[in-house]
């Protein structure tokens, strides 16, 4: 016996002179909605009515105009749900509910009989198996049997829809199961044979719906199936092409995408891929890469978050952490590298739009995260991968503390060490407190009190203060060009420190209203060879104060590390 290899290549398909590579997509497709019926039948507890509805208003919301809603034949809960709709007016004007029937009378039957008394547009959707491996091996049943059930199905749906008075308010798409895994002749002539026994449309009333059940195929397999198909059916004039990917080898992204520029302009899909197995085409990706492209969609996700609450509570399912645009951290970096960037590119927003003449262009970000509903102050977050870039992004964002350059990799080092000693990842709130442990109104060997200025000498400034060094307390006075250059004046002419010299310096405020504090910044060179500076930050409601307590909080510092040379003369 020859043993057979257990996977095989899938054969190529045979198409000459492919045009579908050289196309570029400019308009978006007509999407279609099949979260509430091929997503719900997917779901370890289905949606039970209240579910479904407001499933449906979210639907309609993000801009869904074509929305698969049940299989009425299936079960009372979808029969009575396409009623509610129908009976309570819950279907928007510019809404295509849509129905799906296998082509059995019955079945048939009982979905036409859901519709009665639609006002608006529907469209039923009546499908047949058409690969060998499930027509001979599941149904026992032949080519020729297959396509007399689809074209009885056809008429069945056609005359049934004319006697319920719906034939001019219902359109008719029908779909060959496993397209991807059907003889491409087979496929071709069932569909002809359908649009044959339908009789005139156009694009808007029949739809033949080509599928990937299953994803046996690479993506630009399917591509070629598509394109090869439209170029030998006939009606392509009265036709939508419509496109259902599944995922199972993760690829339905890229297959549609590859489709659409094979010919479809129509696609199926769920938000955020739910569906048998690996689930369906997630329509959330595919619509936001093309927004991402420039192309506009006619979908809103501009509420994200909210979009992800209303799945996850209705479906069971929870939203990965990393799923692209919905994922908690779909937009944040832990990596130092990464958040220097991407804070970077953040403050050169306008360069960076004027250079590459584009509206938007961040590294790592290749979507505003504000067109998901998704706020900047989270897109970075501190663990122990992160640098300095990330961690000072965050204390400027998330609460205006703008450190100097140089200060950065000595507010990195603080924060690294408390993450390395505790693990795992740290909010915003803790690393502002680690910020103000390391460096704000640093306690220790020296303390100022009865600090206030005095008239100076022409243009100068006063200033008259208690400085403590330990347990003495030494009343000083001095002058400078301003507050803080005063007291430096006073505590150097005094020789009670050590060598010091006050090479940076900055302010600013912490808010814009009448009642913000000021938080300023000293770095402070305390030995001669230069070799460190040592910053101190001081926060008060008056900005003065504030620049002195932060020399302060430098002169604790720079004792508590040792680095301070001889005491001066």
């Amino acid at each position: 016996m020859i043993q057979q290899p257990k996977y095989v290549y899938p054969e190529p398909v045979k198409i000459e002179n492919r045009r579908w590579p050289d196309r570029v997509i400019t308009v978006p497709p007509v999407w279609a909605s099949v979260d509430l019926r091929d997503g719900n039948q997917a779901l370890p507890v289905p949606m039970n009515p209240k579910q479904k509805l407001e499933y449906f208003r979210m639907l309609c919301e993000i801009g869904f105009k074509e929305i698969e809603v049940s299989f009425p034949s299936a079960s009372e809960d979808d029969f009575n749900f396409v009623r509610m709709l129908i009976e309570q007016d819950l279907i928007p004007d510019d809404v295509r509910i849509s129905v799906l029937t296998q082509a059995r009378e019955h079945l048939i039957k009982k979905t036409i009989e859901s519709l009665k008394g639609l006002k608006g547009k529907a469209i039923a959707h009546c499908y047949v198996a058409t690969s060998d491996l499930h027509s001979k091996f599941v149904l026992g049943d032949s080519r020729e049997h297959i396509t007399e059930l689809a074209v009885q199905g056809t008429r069945l749906i056609r005359d049934g829809l004319k006697e319920a008075g719906l034939a001019d308010r219902v359109s008719y798409e029908f779909s060959p199961e496993e397209f991807t895994d059907s003889d491409m002749d087979f496929v071709l002539d069932i569909c002809c044979r359908v649009k044959q026994e339908w009789g005139p449309s156009t694009p808007e009333t029949f739809i033949l719906n080509l599928p990937a059940t299953v994803e046996r195929r690479p993506p630009y397999q399917y591509a070629d199936m598509i394109e090869l198909f439209c170029r030998k059916y006939p009606y392509m004039a009265e036709t939508r092409i419509s496109l259902h990917a599944h995922n199972d080898q993760g690829c339905a992204v890229a297959a549609t995408e590859m489709a659409l520029l094979a010919g479809a302009t129509r696609v199926e899909g769920t938000i955020f891929g739910h569906g048998e197995r690996t689930g369906n085409l997630d329509i959330s990706v595919l619509a936001l890469n093309m927004e991402s492209r420039g192309i506009a969609t006619g979908l809103s996700f501009k509420n994200m978050p909210e979009i992800v609450r209303i799945v996850e509570r209705n479906s069971g399912i929870e939203v990965h952490p990393r799923h692209p645009y919905a994922g908690a951290l779909a937009f944040t970096a832990f990596s130092g590298s990464h958040q220097d960037a991407i804070r970077k590119g953040m403050e050169k927003r306008e360069e960076i739009s004027a250079f590459f003449h584009q509206g938007w262009k961040v590294p790592y970000l290749h979507l505003d995260p504000a067109d998901v509903g998704r706020q900047y102050e989270r897109l970075i977050r501190i663990n122990s991968q992160s640098g300095k870039g990330g961690v000072v992004y965050v204390l400027e964002h998330e609460f205006g503390i703008y450190p100097p350059k140089s200060m950065h990799p000595d507010i990195g080092i603080a924060v690294q060490n408390y993450i390395d000693a505790i693990g795992g990842e740290i909010d915003s709130a803790k690393l502002r407190e680690i910020f103000y442990d390391t460096f704000v109104n640093i306690e220790g060997r020296y303390r100022m009190t009865d600090y206030h200025r005095t008239p100076g000498t022409g243009d100068t400034s006063g200033a008259a203060f208690d400085w403590h060094i330990n347990n003495a307390c030494h009343h000083l006075t001095g002058e400078g060009n301003g507050p803080l250059s005063a007291v430096v004046h006073a505590l150097k002419n005094s020789g009670l420190m050590p060598f010091f010299k006050v090479e940076d310096f900055s302010e600013r405020t912490l808010g814009t209203d009448a009642d913000a504090r000021a938080m300023a910044f000293v770095g402070l060179r305390c030995s001669q060879d230069g070799k460190k500076l040592i910053y101190g930050a001081g926060e008060d409601t008056n900005i003065d104060r504030a620049a002195i307590m932060a020399m302060v909080s430098a002169f604790n510092k720079a004792h508590a590390l040792g680095v301070f040379g001889a005491q001066s003369k």
